[in-house]
């Protein structure tokens, strides 16, 4: 049964929620179809400027993604403190970079004199304060980039419709043994495939994309080659895209300076690597997974059975649909919206968390 969005997205009870959508009718999305023969890969690369892009804009950081033939994945941070802080200018010309502005709003921000008088201006500070909720919106973020990645689908593909199968999925992750063992989920995507043998090979994965910024390949090489010709190569971007929007990193996580506080994860960056590979090593397709000897040591420190943790990972969308997290953190939601039962609370007990 469909449940209310409002049921699945709670900020006040964490900023975490992993997102995913999938093609209509399994059409391809990214990759080589062979029943047509046509190559989709560079759709790929789409996806990823265009969730970094509305990264910028929104009140949001990506913390992992995950670019399959047919579907995607993303997990959201939402910065609530942020929109928050922004000014209401900032709001507007935020809003303004997707969507064309309310033509009072074109009038406040060009109103340099102060010509409006107070109720236009009490009705822009109305719609600025709309646009900043829509800014820490998932829905909005899923909508933005879904949309137009429909448009440029089926423009290429010479067709219109429907281009994916429904709304988009979510899940609440309440903890961070959740937010870890969903983000090895998604960068494992390409690995359970088939697609790929290794993490550092999954390409369009933000692992992928964590480990190159970590080994700084041809690093010193391309700041040669930038630093000649980069002033000039933006200049000539900017007049064939004058309109292209700013792409917003992933955030960094793994950071000592604010393991501590709600964006931060208690352990390294070299620790997630290594729960990644070695979680990517344990799942066998076919089997329950071979548990090696050698323990990364942040599974000790995550406080989970290893052998529940690989099977966390492997069926994390089944174990839990709409949230994941301890099982105490899942009860007090279903007390906090009145829900009877949520599926997850079985699996967090058996599964993931030792309680």
């Amino acid at each position: 049964m469909t449940k209310a969005r409002n049921t699945q997205i709670s900020l006040e009870d964490t900023p975490f929620y992993h997102c995913y959508t999938r093609c209509v009718r399994r059409a391809f999305l990214c990759g080589y179809d062979n029943a047509t023969g046509c190559n989709f890969e560079h759709r790929r690369q789409w996806i990823v400027d265009r969730m970094k892009q509305l990264a910028s804009v929104f009140c949001m950081d990506i913390c992992a993604y995950a670019v399959m033939s047919n579907h995607y994945h993303v997990v959201l941070r939402v910065d609530a403190e942020e929109a928050e802080r922004l000014s209401d200018i900032s709001v507007l010309q935020r809003w303004r970079a997707l969507f064309a502005g309310d033509v009072l709003v074109e009038r406040y921000l060009s109103d340099k004199q102060g010509k409006m008088d107070n109720s236009e201006k009490q009705k822009v500070n109305e719609i600025a304060q709309e646009w900043r909720n829509r800014l820490t919106d998932i829905s909005w973020f899923m909508r933005c980039l879904n949309e137009s990645i429909a448009r440029m689908a089926n423009k290429e593909d010479g067709c219109k419709g429907r281009f994916w199968e429904g709304r988009f999925k979510s899940q609440a992750l309440l903890d961070e043994v959740a937010v870890l063992a969903c983000m090895t989920y998604v960068d494992l995507n390409p690995v359970r495939a088939g697609i790929a043998e290794t993490p550092e090979l999954s390409d369009f994965t933000s692992i992928q994309e964590r480990i190159r910024d970590y080994m700084q390949v041809d690093k010193v090489d391309q700041k040669e080659k930038k630093k000649d010709s980069g002033k000039k190569l933006r200049n000539e971007q900017a007049a064939v895209q004058p309109n292209e929007l700013p792409t917003k990193p992933l955030l960094d996580l793994f950071n000592e300076q604010h393991a501590a506080t709600p964006i931060g994860m208690t352990l390294s960056l070299q620790d997630y690597f290594q729960l990644v590979d070695w979680t990517g090593r344990a799942i066998v397709e076919g089997k329950r997974g071979f548990i090696s000897e050698h323990l990364p040591s942040v599974i000790l420190r995550l406080k989970v059975n290893p052998e529940n943790w690989v099977t966390t990972v492997r069926h994390f969308n089944r174990c839990f649909p709409r949230m994941a997290g301890h099982v105490d953190r899942l009860k007090a939601i279903c007390r906090k919206f009145n829900l009877a039962w949520v599926h997850g609370i079985r699996p967090s007990k058996c599964l993931m968390i030792n309680s």
